[in-house]
């Protein structure tokens, strides 16, 4: 089974196809692809937030407070090194929710970063009927656009001694099934021998033994 690339998928929700590709990823996605229906599912909701969000602007003193209490903290300065080395282009965890169910647990989250010289989309979720999480993912080599980001060593660690290993394929994919200890860190070998860390403290929002 063929699959597409998330760039192709970001045209075909951008209606930025031919109509014969869209035929073709049409039909990929009625065979049931799993992986390709979670990447659509996901560039339709950054669609539909972007749209929703255009002419949104956060009251004047709810403004003020978060620079204030950012400030406090000492983080401008790491922000400004941060962001020249990875940013989040969407976090299914940072989305609307219904009213009520904010803190409710998921058993999966959608990301996508941007980390030089790639773009990384990721996708945790909990293995049902285990303490375990399965972890998935891409590369795209932002230096050769529409080059996957092939034989690239991926690192996993829950933090707690359980640390995996994985290699991406042709594609740019990856995929690794890693303990849950509530914390996951994803590291990938950088373009200039850097690593790429991307930190993420409960990971799904919940520990497991949480929802006895």
């Amino acid at each position: 089974m063929k699959h597409f690339t998330t760039e192709e998928w970001l045209d075909f929700v951008n209606q930025a196809v031919s109509s014969r590709e869209s035929v073709e990823m049409e039909k990929h996605l009625k065979e049931g692809c799993k992986r390709c229906q979670a990447t659509v599912s996901l560039w339709q909701r950054v669609q539909k937030s972007a749209v929703a969000e255009r002419n949104y602007q956060p009251p004047a003193d709810t403004v003020r407070v978060v620079k204030a209490a950012f400030a406090a903290a000492g983080l401008k300065g790491q922000r400004k090194e941060s962001r020249s080395r990875i940013s989040i282009l969407f976090d299914s965890f940072l989305q609307p929710v219904v009213e009520g169910a904010r803190s409710a647990a998921t058993d999966s989250r959608q990301m996508l970063y941007r980390a030089d010289p790639f773009q990384i989309d990721v996708q945790i979720e909990a293995k049902p009927g285990t303490n375990d999480l399965m972890v998935t993912g891409q590369l795209l080599d932002l230096t050769n656009p529409g080059i996957a980001g092939q034989d690239i060593n991926v690192t996993l660690s829950n933090l707690r001694g359980h640390v995996v290993h994985a290699v991406s394929n042709k594609n740019g994919e990856f995929a690794c099934e890693i303990k849950n200890s509530g914390d996951l860190q994803i590291t990938f070998a950088g373009g200039h021998g850097e690593p790429i860390v991307i930190s993420l403290r409960d990971a799904l929002g919940r520990m497991p033994q949480d929802e006895k």
